[in-house]
């Protein structure tokens, strides 16, 4: 990253006056760095914790005035190609981490990620995996966040505000966006947080959107015990004032979040709002749509690596058969010079190394996308239950003693 030092000093120097209770931050790649804010931060926010994951780590980094009481790691099962190094998804190992901090009385659960990025808008070859990401990001908040008074996740999601993957993780998890939200906003227009003005991005990948893109959000909701509300959120303008460049190539999030106790009533919410559940339904239609065309995609491409696989073993065994020849017939000479028999061989050796590799990669490809696609489906029909009104009776079938005849009433008949 160009001028990476001086901008993690501008970072600790903004961070460091403790005008925020808590800090989420992504793209901290290097532990080092972490290390050096840390030691800058210890008196404004004497908490924090590095999620580690991944080759080069997950990035995500967590610095609080309160304390943390536990964190969690979890990491994506899909997160773009190996083979694609140009851009290192891959080898980031893309997760969200959790924190649970106490506020008083209150506890929070607060989530950091960063999901892949998108790169071509018009052919986005990683719209399924970050489909996938999006759903697993809302199943891991759902199930770790059910004791939480209040829940709040921050990060660059790398998807627009009407994209699949953000009305997927709002719409299941009831988490509201800041940027909506709030009663005072100061910032760049509309929210954008990645903006054409940014010295440290490349133009063309915000195409066509010329003014720039909003991807990085701060959702929140309350719960029985504790109303959340957003009172003010601001956002940095690109330049630093007094400074040759800004502080990233997006820009920085801060959101004023005020929490209200409720005295608790005994009282839940009405979940089976019809038309809720309908939009639901319509969401994660249009999600498995997707995940089914990364897994023709996925499908596709590990056939192909078995036709070359087999391709190369069949030339690699007509080059030993070649190479028979001499010892099958007593004095013939060796058909081809040794050099190239050894560079051909090598070659061959190469291809089938590759094609296995990639065969093993694309099937667990093959298997997360399934997996999602059938997690989805259950949940289609769950929710296609719900808005029919149906109760199902779980109860497991009871096979009758040996020599019974099942009754005319008896469920199993």
């Amino acid at each position: 990253s160009k001028q990476c030092a001086q901008r993690y000093a501008m970072i600790g120097d903004l961070l460091s006056n403790g005008e925020h209770d808590i800090v989420l931050l992504q793209e901290v790649w290097s532990e080092k760095d972490f290390l050096g804010l840390k030691k800058k931060l210890a008196f404004s926010h004497p908490h924090s914790h590095y999620f580690k994951s991944g080759v080069i780590g997950s990035g995500l980094a967590i610095f609080c005035k309160h304390r943390i009481h536990d964190t969690f790691l979890y990491r994506y099962s899909l997160n773009g190609y190996p083979y694609m190094a140009h851009h290192g998804d891959w080898f980031g190992g893309k997760a969200v981490g959790m924190a649970i901090i106490q506020i008083g009385n209150l506890t929070a659960n607060v989530y950091v990620t960063h999901l892949h990025a998108e790169y071509c808008r018009e052919k986005d070859s990683y719209l399924p995996h970050r489909v996938v990401q999006a759903w697993e990001l809302q199943q891991f908040i759902r199930h770790t966040s059910a004791g939480a008074d209040a829940v709040i996740l921050g990060g660059d999601l790398n998807m627009h505000p009407q994209d699949l993957g953000t009305r997927l993780l709002r719409s299941y998890t009831g988490l509201r966006d800041a940027y909506l939200e709030t009663s005072q906003f100061d910032g760049c227009e509309d929210g954008m947080t990645l903006i054409a003005d940014n010295p440290f991005i490349n133009k063309k990948e915000l195409v066509p959107f010329e003014k720039g893109i909003r991807i990085d959000y701060i959702l929140f909701k309350g719960s029985q015990k504790a109303e959340v509300h957003c009172d003010f959120m601001y956002t940095t303008k690109g330049s630093v004032p007094e400074k040759p460049f800004p502080y990233s190539d997006h820009e920085a999030l801060t959101a004023d979040l005020r929490l209200k106790p409720l005295i608790a009533q005994g009282t839940t919410h009405d979940n089976n709002d019809s038309s809720k559940v309908a939009e639901l339904v319509d969401i994660l239609t249009e999600a498995r749509t997707e995940v089914k065309v990364g897994l023709h995609c996925a499908e596709r491409m590990r056939y192909t690596a078995t036709r070359t696989g087999i391709m190369g073993l069949a030339l690699l065994i007509l080059e030993l058969a070649i190479a028979a020849v001499p010892w099958l017939a007593l004095g013939a000479e060796q058909p081809f010079p040794r050099t190239s028999f050894y560079l051909l061989a090598a070659l061959c050796c190469t291809i089938l190394i590759t094609t296995f590799l990639l065969y093993l990669f694309y099937t667990m490809e093959l298997k997360s996308l399934q997996g999602a696609e059938d997690q989805m489906r259950l949940a289609v029909g769950g929710l296609q239950e719900r808005l029919r009104g149906v109760s199902v009776d779980h109860t497991p079938l009871r096979k009758p003693p040996e020599g019974e005849e099942p009754s005319a009433f008896d469920t199993e008949k």
